[in-house]
């Protein structure tokens, strides 16, 4: 049988109120606590960046930055988040090499039933995961939603809500996101 977290990370729906994640939230908004009440450049700030994301390969998170756990959070080197950013990673994040992202982007994984039982009464959740590819802008207020993938060199507008994919090489905005013209390299 799995566990609560077997099931989050594959997808399934799961009880976000189990024990063993909710500790790992804490655990988790504990570090963020440090990472947001640090100068950046510090050896705190580093250390907090290190300990939420394994291998952020120097990383520069401009405080205050929020998340569900960070473990989930998979970073290529030279990302950049500006001021709050918001990453819930209840299913996989990956964040190609030099990805900018503006003040304000928000990344969602996770999803809910539409179902009052399953959404209010059990507390169930879902995650499905999102791909940034490399050299990707996202503008500031960008939302991504569940699922989304981004291809490299790409540019989303800000106040953006990306919905579905986006090909590579393409500058696209607008809630629903749209692509407005491909990018000459």
């Amino acid at each position: 049988m799995k566990t609560e977290k077997q099931k989050m990370l594959s997808g399934e729906p799961y009880n976000a109120w189990d024990d063993e994640l909710y500790q790992a939230r804490i655990a988790c908004r504990k570090t963020l606590q440090i990472l947001n009440n640090s100068i950046p450049d510090t050896k705190e700030w580093r250390h907090a960046i290190d300990t939420l994301i394994p291998d952020a390969q120097g990383a520069y998170l401009e405080p205050p930055f929020r998340c569900d756990y960070g473990s989930n959070i998979k970073l290529g080197k030279n990302f950049y988040a500006n001021f709050n950013c918001v990453v819930l990673d209840v299913a996989e994040v990956h964040i190609g090499d030099n990805v900018l992202f503006a003040p304000n982007v928000q990344i969602y994984t996770a999803g809910h039933p539409l179902d009052v039982k399953g959404r209010v009464e059990e507390g169930v959740e879902f995650g499905t995961p999102i791909y940034i590819g490399d050299n990707v802008w996202l503008g500031g207020g960008v939302i991504v939603c569940p699922g989304v993938t981004i291809g490299d060199n790409s540019v989303i507008g800000a106040g953006s809500v990306v919905t579905k994919d986006i090909p590579p090489n393409v500058v696209a905005a607008g809630n629903p996101c749209r692509v407005i013209r491909e990018i000459e390299q």
